[in-house]
């Protein structure tokens, strides 16, 4: 099929991490389980509070940064985990897909970090990665591991406002980034492995309907975060391209953001003026881009 080629963009440095806290060694356990000798710190997970600062996390350190408007870090937290995705909820609760330990609830002012959920019916998660919280409070959460093609049973969750769990898919090959449409009648799920997005409809009961493969992307190492506009284009951070695609809601490439200060663009989140600034996690940098585009993103929830 034929499309017309997207628009290239150039993005910009935000901000970097400093010096003091690029010190994760090596024979780190994350980096040595993920094989990954060539990693340090691996910024992912941005999301803005409702003051318009930037959060994001430091996977193999247990780190959560707090950056300003100006670049400057703090860090906010560091405990014993894996933190890879965070999200703001519309009550002010900061959550945390914490690869190592399960979904996790941070408290900024005092810089602790403690369970919320970390097993389904008695079992353990995988190994969770990122997640989204919609309008109705509902939170989906990846359940990724070391799933892949060679295994593809890497899960799709959903809690409910009353604490239900559900497993919506368990056949993902690497579910990674997670998002939803407009409406919210439908969930996109990053497939890192696969190279894809899959859709994943949802019936009026809430169970999942026929799952397909929205968009099949080639090259790098996959999609990884994903992110929503106003016009309900798809954002998707291409991990291994130094990528990040932005395609209309039928599927259609628009733009091709170029990350120069590396090829793993990890994850995205609108902010600034606006909300039409595009913020870029780019993981062997240990930085922070930024790009402005011509539509709004879709408001968070501590944004509405």
């Amino acid at each position: 099929m034929y499309f017309n080629p997207p628009q290239n963009l150039q993005a910009r440095l935000f901000a970097s991490l400093p010096q003091t806290w690029r010190d994760v060694a090596a024979d780190n356990e994350w980096i040595v389980g993920q094989n990954a000798p060539h990693a340090h710190n691996l910024l992912e997970g941005p999301s803005f509070d409702a003051d318009g600062n930037l959060y994001c996390v430091d996977v193999p350190a247990g780190r959560i940064f707090r950056i300003d408007a100006q670049g400057n870090f703090t860090l906010v937290a560091e405990y014993d985990g894996w933190p890879n995705g965070l999200k703001f909820a519309r009550d002010g609760r900061i959550f945390i897909a914490d690869y190592k330990n399960g979904i996790m609830l941070l408290d900024a002012d005092k810089g602790t970090v403690k369970p919320w959920l970390v097993r389904a019916q008695l079992e353990r998660f995988k190994a969770v990665n990122d997640l989204f919280i919609a309008t109705n409070g509902d939170l989906y959460f990846t359940d990724q591991g070391m799933t892949g093609l060679h295994d593809p049973r890497g899960r799709l969750f959903r809690v409910s406002g009353s604490g239900r769990v559900d497993c919506l898919v368990d056949n993902i090959p690497s579910p990674n980034g997670v998002v939803m449409n407009l409406d919210e009648s439908m969930v996109y799920v990053a497939a890192t492995r696969a190279n894809s997005i899959w859709r994943v409809p949802l019936m009026r009961d809430g169970s999942p309907g026929k799952v397909g493969n929205f968009i099949q992307l080639s090259g790098g190492g996959g999609p990884d975060g994903l992110a929503l506009d106003q016009q309900g284009r798809l954002v998707i951070a291409h991990v291994g391209l130094g990528t990040v695609w932005v395609f209309d809601a039928l599927g259609q490439p628009v733009y091709r953001i170029h990350t120069p200060a590396g090829l793993m663009s990890t994850n995205v989140a609108f902010g600034g003026a606006g909300n039409k600034t595009l913020f870029i996690t780019e993981g062997l940098s240990a930085s922070v881009l930024q790009v402005e585009l011509d539509v709004a993103g879709k408001p968070m929830a501590n944004q509405q």
